[in-house]
């Protein structure tokens, strides 16, 4: 499933979407991110509650497809503009980590 496919199946808020062909291949919940960036796998989706500048840097380094922000936390726009020169996606659900993860595990 690609991210496109993904952001319009969960309904998420879509922040920044340069590569929205990227496939998910699976998923990942966390919000520190050393570890993070030890741990979750290439082409995953990433889901945390974190919005700090910190978040687009450690996606890029993890090679995750998409990130998904939980509990529609605050973006500040430097953020969103960092995601998007990064060629990251970037979305946004209200619903919080759990929900988020069950609604992902069924559809990949």
């Amino acid at each position: 499933m690609t991210v496109r496919e993904l952001a319009d199946r969960l309904s998420a808020e879509v922040l920044s979407l340069p590569n929205p062909d990227r496939e998910v291949s699976g998923g990942y919940a966390g919000d520190l991110l050393s570890w993070v960036m030890g741990r979750a796998q290439a082409g995953c989706c990433w889901v945390t509650i974190m919005t700090n500048l910190n978040v687009p840097a450690v996606a890029s380094l993890a090679d995750v497809a998409c990130v998904i922000i939980a509990e529609s936390a605050d973006t500040d726009p430097n953020v969103i503009s960092a995601a998007e020169s990064k060629g990251i996606n970037l979305l946004r659900m209200p619903d919080g980590v759990y929900g988020i993860c069950i609604a992902l595990g069924k559809l990949i």
